[in-house]
């Protein structure tokens, strides 16, 4: 039999061979017919092969491209025009280079990359539009309940912290919902800031709900916001996907009645079942986490008509031109200040052949009545593997220091086990916590003031720069050693002395840009 085969074609000692080729037979005096054209490679999946994938894009094309106006305002700037575009990439004749159809300034690659951009865009403004053309519940703005909240608090808010908590309030105080993002560097205060927001909304009545992104952290905000709010007469529920049966279905039984002024927890707050009683205000934390389609969805969970106020909070410093193209929907808010007294941390870059020294020092930092961070190497490929290295690193460092508690954490353990790690950590009952990148955003423990990572040049700036935020929380002086794996590539190299020479997230975020 004759056919066509297609595949990857390497060379052997038995002659070139294709593994698990396409094949298209070819009846008896069949012809082949081989286009003029090169064929694009498409990604398969088991069903669609590049067959198909071809005939598919041939039938698209022929649907589509009589539709397209050969002139429009793109092709009027100097941009290649669509249908000639479109038939460039996917149906390439033999003379085209096909490096250059790689390149991202090839004219045809420009005009997609432009078309992705502006639907991006008007995706955006429409979503806000919609946003807008809702009403939302008006909350008056400074209360006797904020008030005595920040009479309570044992520190001064930062003129930043000040500032912002007056935007949000002007918001909050309007009858058109509150779309705001307020961008803070780790250890900035925006928890507080958002707390002063929640008060605004619980003393007109309302619920508000604080989302984070992982469990971890809705316990760990929890006790921090019940901490914060001391006496004050603030009901503070938490609900995550993995509670108990019986305390979940008192959790919503709460949230329903209305009894839960504040509720803390993971995207489990918009599941279906969760009713609120009269929800006004949402927090998301960590903005990177949730998109706007899925904000949109908040929606459901208020009476028909009207919207929830959403106040988005990232630690993660965004340049201005992403924001304005990410976050095009939001009003913006910087809080570019941190609370008095807190000292820059210390960067320092260290090969791992120098673990035992840096060990030594984990040893002295801890014996001196402070506490400190291991973070273990990111393993992409694997988290089982990434939470095995955790195990192992944590026995060898207590192997290594018996006089030193050793406590672990690691995303594979459950929630009560993390917690239990987590409080002896923060009650000073563990000095050195050894943990994957869980611990990346929101613990907060003023009496660390040590953070070793552990094959730094596997993790992006906006991470390290997470992680380094865990420590520096207090009064005193931090540090952070950033361990390395020589040699070092050119990118690894410039991203740590990005690093040691600042902890100014916005310019890491440009760097990082």
């Amino acid at each position: 039999r004759r056919g066509l085969f297609y595949g990857k074609a390497v060379w052997t000692m038995q002659g070139y061979q294709i593994h698990h080729p396409e094949v298209q037979w070819l009846a008896d005096g069949e012809t082949p017919h081989l286009s003029a054209q090169l064929h694009p490679v498409y990604p398969t999946v088991k069903g669609l092969g590049q067959t198909r994938w071809h005939d598919l894009i041939r039938r698209a094309l022929a649907h589509a491209l009589p539709q397209l106006p050969a002139d429009d305002p793109l092709t009027a700037m100097g941009y290649c025009p669509l249908p000639a575009a479109l038939t460039t990439l996917h149906q390439p004749d033999e003379s085209t280079a096909p490096d250059a159809l790689l390149e991202r300034n090839h004219p045809a690659r420009r005009r997609l990359i432009i078309e992705e951009l502006i639907a991006h865009q008007l995706s955006i403004q429409n979503a806000r539009q919609r946003l807008r053309e809702q009403r939302a519940t008006a909350l008056p703005a400074e209360p006797p309940l904020l008030r005595e909240f920040r009479a309570a608090l044992p520190y001064t808010l930062t003129a930043a912290q000040s500032r912002v908590c007056a935007e949000i309030a002007a918001d909050l105080a309007q009858a058109t919902p509150m779309l705001r993002l307020v961008q803070g560097d780790v250890g900035s205060g925006k928890t507080v800031v958002a707390l002063s927001a929640c008060l605004q909304a619980i003393a007109a009545g309302q619920q508000a709900v604080f989302m984070v992104p992982t469990e971890l952290l809705a316990e760990q905000h929890a006790a921090n916001i019940r901490r914060l709010l001391g006496a004050l007469p603030v009901r503070v529920a938490v609900l995550t996907s993995k509670m108990p049966a019986a305390d979940k279905r008192a959790c919503l039984q709460a949230i329903a009645d209305g009894s839960a002024d504040l509720v803390i927890g993971t995207h489990a707050v918009f599941q279906e079942q969760v009713r609120y009683a009269r929800l006004a205000l949402v927090v998301i934390d960590e903005q990177h986490r949730f998109g706007v389609h899925q904000r949109l969805q908040l929606q459901d969970k208020t009476a028909p008509g009207v919207s929830v106020h959403q106040l988005v909070l990232t630690a993660t410093p965004i340049p201005r031109t992403l924001a304005m193209s990410h976050y095009g929907e939001l009003d913006c808010s910087i809080i570019d200040a941190l609370p008095a007294g807190r000292q820059p941390i210390q960067t320092s870059v260290v090969s791992n052949q120098k673990r035992d020294a840096v060990i030594a020092r984990v040893g002295e930092n801890c014996r001196a009545g402070r506490q400190a961070y291991w973070v273990c190497p990111l393993i992409e490929e694997s988290d089982t593997l990434e939470c095995e290295n955790a195990e192992a690193t944590a026995a060898q460092l207590q192997m290594m220091l018996p006089d030193i508690r050793v406590a672990l954490l690691h995303g594979r353990m459950t929630n009560e086990q993390r917690q239990a790690t987590m409080n002896a950590f923060v009650a000073g009952e563990a000095q050195l916590l050894v943990a994957t990148t869980v611990i990346e955003v929101g613990v907060d423990v003023a009496n660390a003031t040590l953070m070793i990572i552990e094959n730094a040049e596997r993790f992006g700036l906006a991470q390290l720069h997470q992680l380094r935020g865990r420590v520096g929380r207090g009064s005193a002086q931090s540090y952070c050693l950033l361990m390395y794996q020589p040699p070092l590539g050119e990118t690894a190299q410039r991203r740590l002395r990005i690093m040691r020479e600042t902890t100014d997230g916005f310019r890491i975020a440009e760097e990082d840009l």
